[in-house]
């Protein structure tokens, strides 16, 4: 394509698009019209020289146009609490349901890592020695030691909060750095199977493991949860950017990145919960029964809101994405 005579025919509609922008002007109904199809028009003129004859001066003056048109086309809305209830009710649920095939072997397999990891340091002395001192150890597995009283340390509002922002950040981090090819998402799923494992060995070589179980159950069924559909969430963006399937790259990203950004709000609210557990529950003076019931009552009703909800919104075809009208529109790209 010649830009110079592409320009030179498209021009005149750019400059009449432009003077119908001007603010403070009232349009009569032939212009409205008018303007509705000179949006259309510049838009698909900024889909070609994109694709066809990127010029960096035109391209950001018909972008900028572009946006200007469609605001006043589509008009401005304010998020409502209507909103945030369908975002809550199939947004987020249809999303997590979604991407189940994806954080449920997620969560299988660094289970069973934190498992191995656990059995191999729990059955080889010379395995915990390198971990720390024997004095150390003592410290840590011994009843009232450094990991029962880590859950009580803090007044439970403040540790629930902190742990809370640690989750979250966790969360999101997994969420963003899937788009680096998957990689640092399972360096951080290693991290915390590392973490866990350490703990799982080092008390069930004392054998205290059901302490440990009964302080970790409580909050962590719903918190490792929320960890795994963030890996998986970010490990399935990673994957986009591999194989982006019938979409354009771009396209597919930008299509699995909004509904990470939107799983990254939904889980927030998760993790939480999960905190509110971990503060106000692990450490209180429930039996232990009691405490894991608290927990697995947590865990299964979040899988029943994804599974009935999410299944129910996922049917009638949400997938976590912004609604329609908040997109830009997916314009045809020249071959």
């Amino acid at each position: 394509m010649d830009l110079d005579v592409f320009v030179t025919a498209h021009r005149a509609e750019w400059d009449r698009l432009e003077h119908l922008l001007r603010r403070g002007r009232r349009l009569t109904g032939e212009e409205a019209d008018e303007l509705v199809t000179l949006y259309q028009r510049t838009a698909t003129h900024l889909s070609l020289i994109q694709s066809t004859a990127p010029d960096p001066a035109l391209t950001g003056r018909l972008t900028r146009l572009v946006a200007r048109a469609r605001a006043t086309v589509t008009g401005t809305r304010r998020a409502t609490w209507r909103d945030a209830a369908r975002f809550l009710t199939e947004g987020f649920p249809a999303a997590v349901y979604r991407t189940r095939y994806w954080w449920i072997p997620t969560a299988v397999l660094s289970t069973l890592v934190a498992a191995l990891i656990g059995w191999w340091i729990g059955a080889n002395p010379d395995v915990q020695s390198a971990i720390a001192p024997p004095a150390e150890l003592r410290e840590l597995t011994r009843p009232g030691g450094e990991y029962e009283t880590y859950y009580s340390s803090n007044p439970a509002a403040s540790f629930a909060a902190q742990v809370w922002t640690n989750n979250a950040q966790a969360a999101a981090l997994c969420l963003t750095l899937g788009a680096f090819l998957c990689l640092p998402v399972i360096w951080v799923l290693l991290l915390n199977m590392l973490n866990l494992g350490v703990g799982i060995g080092l008390m069930s070589a004392v054998g205290r493991l059901d302490t440990f179980l009964g302080l970790v159950l409580p909050h962590g069924l719903l918190e490792l949860t929320a960890v795994f559909i963030a890996a998986g969430t970010g490990l399935r963006l990673g994957w986009t950017l591999i194989d982006p399937g019938p979409l354009p790259r771009r396209t597919a990203l930008a299509q699995q990145g909004r509904a990470a950004l939107g799983m990254a709000m939904g889980l927030a609210l998760v993790l939480f919960v999960s905190g509110l557990i971990e503060g106000f529950v692990t450490p209180s003076g429930l039996p232990t029964w009691a405490r894991i019931s608290i927990g697995i009552a947590a865990e299964l009703a979040f899988l029943a809101y994804v599974y009935i909800l999410g299944a129910r919104a996922a049917r009638t075809g949400a997938q976590g994405d912004i609604a329609e009208d908040d997109r830009g529109a997916d314009l045809p790209t020249a071959a």
